[in-house]
């Protein structure tokens, strides 16, 4: 049976929280990827079959707040943010948690106010050894309230194994993302490292690792990359490819592939179990069910999408791509961004900041619109963003009639 975590109630909702549950109970082994749809009449929204808080994020809110119960009276801090969502962490803040450090690593309290009696709160997407041990210095048990997820320690683990093998770690991430600082930091305890962007950053790599560019090529585009004294010629003899778990799967499964055809290309089809560690098994289980799901929505067809969460949300922007491939999308954070049915405020993909658009809503009706959210993004909000597009599109069906198919059996 699959664990259930103590999340606040009001990150539930009537809506959405009942599909999920529903959803769940009709298929435990989660085999069918076809949306839920909720038709209100003016609109139908068609629910991706998995999208929203995932076990780490579950799994992090319910310590955070147990910490702010068990300790009423403390000072508590969470590192940085705890996940990518502004609506879950200024909760917390309006709770009391003060955070140490911005998610690029800008120091908002320095760590020499913090005393032995404060209470520190690890992030989701943990911390690197040097700030763990920074922390413990100064009289912090960084264990007690450890949010990390599972599904990263998975990778440092692995990391770590491959490591002591001697291959050199290949991260496939954002190099100053939170998750993939500390997983350079927790791979460079064991072995060197270096930092992969995406599929073009890759080709480039697989040129070095092939033999056909040279040193002088890798430092132009891996600088800043790599572990200290990092020896391209020395140290790609041997590699193993892991990744920052919110990154697209399917792209890190590519990577790994073109890199380890590069290794055959270089040593030969029968050394490529001494060249090319097999690392597949760290790919991040939730993150491979949202993107699968989203890409069945994408398959069953819409007028429109409508994204759900954290502007500086990894996995929310990965998401939002997939569907801006296939039809207009919308990456909003809340419902509030939603002004009325000419204008609306989305997120810019390369700034991360809100900007305005008009125009939005098709005239159309009956209207489909495609609906899905970030693993750090609340029900609630998803049921405030289908009230919102009912009231602007003139839905006349009630939640109650749409919701009948969906009731949870006795």
């Amino acid at each position: 049976m699959a664990r259930t975590f103590d999340v606040p109630e009001f990150y539930r909702s009537p809506v959405v929280s009942t599909i999920k549950q529903v959803r769940r109970l009709h298929d435990p082994r989660k085999k069918d990827l076809s949306p839920s749809v909720l038709d209100f009449g003016a609109v139908r929204f068609k629910l991706a079959r998995h999208f929203g808080f995932c076990y780490g994020v579950e799994n992090a809110i319910e310590i955070a707040y147990r910490a702010l119960r068990e300790h009423p009276d403390k000072r508590i801090f969470l590192l940085s943010e705890m996940i990518h969502n502004p609506h879950v962490n200024a909760d917390l803040m309006e709770r009391g948690i003060r955070f140490l450090r911005t998610t690029t690593g800008e120091q908002l309290i320095p760590f020499d106010e913090l005393t032995p009696e404060d209470i520190v709160i690890i992030p989701a997407f943990g911390a690197s050894i040097e700030v763990e041990q920074e922390l413990a210095t100064r009289g912090m048990d960084v264990d007690a309230y450890d949010t990390t997820c599972p599904f990263v320690e998975k990778v440092w683990k692995r990391s770590a194994q491959i490591g002591r093998q001697e291959y050199t770690v290949v991260v496939h991430g954002k190099r100053d993302h939170e998750e993939t600082r500390a997983t350079f930091s927790h791979a460079r305890a064991e072995t060197h490292v270096i930092v992969v962007r995406d599929l073009a950053e890759a080709r480039d790599l697989a040129a070095v690792l092939r033999g056909d560019e040279d040193a002088a090529f890798f430092w132009s585009r891996f600088e800043n990359r790599t572990s200290i004294d990092f020896d391209p010629d020395k140290h790609l003899q041997r590699i193993g490819v892991v990744n920052q778990t919110t990154m697209l799967a399917t792209e890190t499964a590519e990577i790994a592939a073109l890199l380890r055809q590069a290794m055959v290309a270089r040593y030969g089809p029968d050394a490529i179990g001494t060249h090319f560690a097999d690392t597949s098994d760290t790919l991040c289980y939730a993150t491979n069910e949202n993107q699968d799901a989203t890409r069945a929505l994408i398959d069953d067809g819409a007028d429109m999408a409508i994204v759900v969460g954290g502007a500086n949300s990894s996995n929310t922007s990965h998401l939002v791509e997939l569907c801006e491939e296939h039809m207009p999308t919308w990456f909003v954070t809340s419902a509030d961004d939603i002004v009325d049915e000419r204008r609306i405020r989305h997120v810019d993909m390369e700034t991360h900041g809100l900007v305005e658009a008009t125009d939005w809503l098709p005239a159309r009706r009956p209207l489909t619109v495609l609906l899905t959210a970030g693993a750090s993004c609340p029900d609630s909000l998803l049921d405030e963003v289908i009230h919102r597009v009912c009231a602007l599109t003139g839905a006349e069906r009630r939640v109650e009639d749409v919701l009948a198919p969906y009731s949870v059996p006795n």
